[in-house]
């Protein structure tokens, strides 16, 4: 359906979406000391956009606005439609409570009844 627009239209439409994308994510990728806006995130990997990233390999943070989500790996993979695309090598959620080096008990009865009725 875009085909049919003039070119100007067409390019006016794709700045606006671009526009749209970038808003609406809160997603940042981080690396050293540099951020970058995500443009989608998937389980295999995310996108960045082409114009503002450059070839990123190696160990990044992913957060969404001041929370850190992941701990990654990554490698870049592919350069298609202004979107540069990265793989996950390797990613590790990053947890909010404190790593333990222990197994943890199975939970203790939070009361006891000292007697029980009989029903007979």
């Amino acid at each position: 359906m875009l085909e049919h627009l003039p070119e100007d239209i067409r390019r006016g439409l794709e700045a606006a979406r671009m526009r749209g994308e970038r808003r609406g994510s809160r997603l940042c990728v981080h690396l050293n000391g540099a951020a970058f806006p995500v443009r989608r995130l998937w389980d295999g990997g995310f996108a960045l956009d082409a114009a503002r990233a450059p070839r990123l390999r190696g160990v990044v943070d992913i957060f969404d606005g001041p929370r850190h989500l992941l701990h990654a790996l990554i490698i870049a993979s592919e350069l298609d439609e202004g979107e540069m695309r990265y793989e996950f090598k390797q990613v590790t959620a990053v947890g909010t409570g404190p790593v333990r080096d222990y197994a943890e008990e199975a939970p203790a009865p939070s009361g006891f009844l000292s007697f029980l009725p009989r029903l007979i």
